[in-house]
């Protein structure tokens, strides 16, 4: 059975913000296994220095990820599209273990099947460390706020 995952190419703009606002959400939830079903059973990604393939290596991946950094929360936002592939770029804060808290700041590049599952993810992402008191987000997006775009610094 083949899995369908809407919006679906070919993107338009409308549909390409659904699909981001989607993948936000879903990241949001921290949990490795609802996430990896947004990705083909072969996808293929680069996340920083790791590269990793098929959802069995996705959820562990996400398992680990977020078993370190606590209190995630994530902000994404539509930078471009074609009818198969969408840029993002996006920030999420979190804190370590030991109470340090980072903003980090990437960029995602997106290709997808014609089932609207995701075949290829690269992100580059840089760690800012912020006190606590410069966390800007807190949790999932307010519905009221889906579609803002967010200040680069």
């Amino acid at each position: 059975m083949v899995r369908v995952k809407p919006p679906l190419p070919p993107f338009t703009e409308t549909s390409a913000r659904a699909k981001v606002q989607a993948a936000e959400d879903a990241w949001n939830t921290r949990d490795p296994e609802r996430v990896a079903l947004a990705y083909t059973p072969d996808s293929v990604w680069r996340n920083r220095d790791r590269f990793v393939t098929g959802r069995p290596a996705i959820v562990a991946f996400l398992t680990e990820k977020w078993a370190r950094e606590h209190d995630y929360a994530l902000r994404k936002e539509l930078w471009a599209y074609t009818d198969d592939r969408i840029a993002v770029r996006f920030r999420y804060e979190w804190h370590d273990g030991a109470g340090r808290f980072v903003r980090s700041y990437g960029n995602e590049l997106w290709e997808f099947t014609e089932d609207g599952l995701m075949r290829r993810r690269e992100a580059s992402i840089n760690d800012v460390v912020i006190t606590e008191a410069d966390r800007r987000i807190h949790g999932p997006r307010p519905i009221e706020e889906h579609g803002l775009t967010f200040p680069l610094a």
